[in-house]
């Protein structure tokens, strides 16, 4: 049999020669690497997900790391505001031993039967000069008042006329316009150290000279409701008395001035005495004289 040796030309081109031939014949090679490729997908794709879940984050990571970033958080705050709170917390005062003691001494409870006194102001007396003079000056202020308020009271209970001056016009005045004489100075054995002058009831007595009221009591010893006044007449210190006058007749309080011929009460009878009159004394410079001869000589 002759050999049939096909022509080349009349059959279709093969992969060598023809380019769709060729491009099918790569379609065709690479369609095996596909399935090769699907596998290797696949097991990449195995791969993957075991990585992944190798990788899943532990769900109690989250929670811790969020715990830790607040107690950090509060740290910082604390570390900024624990200084300012404690810059502003009152500090204590500083105490001596003193007081230390003295507040211990407070605290010291003793087992007493005695009961618990309240201390008034009353309770004690001062003990600095300044509360001394205090308790003087009120002291005063009160006898004053008491005193004034006597006086204002005798103003309405006597008729007295105020207008009325004493015989004469010089520095040293008579003390009554209308008397007798009683006894005087020196009798009684010297015991009368001064002169009685005989007068009514309610006769105005007159301050003798111009001065300041030392004495105005309504009790003064055996002469009664008496008033005594100082003066200074002619560089001498003069003192003059007046006793027996009549209960709560006496114009004047201590430490008021007075000018000469001045009244100062009434006649009466207080006091050791028997009759109506007034009992007159002076002392010039601290020493008893005859009141009525310094009258006679000075009065005018």
């Amino acid at each position: 049999m002759a050999e049939q040796n096909d022509s080349l030309a009349n059959e279709p081109e093969t992969a060598a020669t023809s380019l769709t031939r060729r491009t099918r014949a790569r379609r065709q090679v690479g369609r095996r690497p596909r399935a090769a490729a699907t596998v290797a997908t696949t097991t990449a794709s195995t791969r993957p997900a075991a990585s992944t879940a190798a990788k899943r984050p532990n769900p109690v990571v989250k929670p811790l790391k969020s715990l830790v970033i607040l107690s950090m958080v509060g740290g910082l705050i604390a570390t900024i505001a624990l200084p300012a709170f404690g810059a502003n917390l009152p500090t204590a005062e500083a105490k001596t031993i003193q007081q230390m003691a003295v507040d211990d001494a407070q605290s010291l409870v003793v087992a007493s039967d005695a009961a618990s006194t309240d201390l008034a102001r009353d309770s004690y007396s001062a003990t600095t000069s300044e509360e001394i003079e205090k308790k003087k000056a009120a002291a005063a202020a009160a006898e004053r008042a008491r005193l004034a308020a006597s006086v204002a009271s005798s103003q309405t209970r006597f008729s007295v006329d105020l207008s009325m001056v004493a015989p004469g016009s010089g520095a040293v005045r008579w003390p009554l316009a209308n008397y007798r004489l009683g006894e005087g100075f020196g009798t009684r054995g010297g015991a009368h150290m001064g002169v009685d002058m005989l007068a009514n009831a309610g006769e105005p007595i007159y301050a003798a000279a111009a001065g300041v009221v030392k004495v105005s009591q309504e009790s003064y010893g055996g002469y009664g409701v008496a008033v005594t006044i100082d003066h200074v007449i002619n560089g001498q210190r003069v003192g003059t008395l007046y006793g027996h006058m009549t209960y709560g007749s006496r114009q004047v309080v201590p430490g008021q001035t007075v000018q000469a011929g001045q009244i100062i009460g009434l006649v009466g009878s207080t006091g050791r005495s028997t009759a109506n009159h007034l009992h007159f004394e002076t002392y010039i410079n601290g020493s008893n004289v005859d009141p009525y001869a310094w009258l006679q000589a000075n009065a005018g």
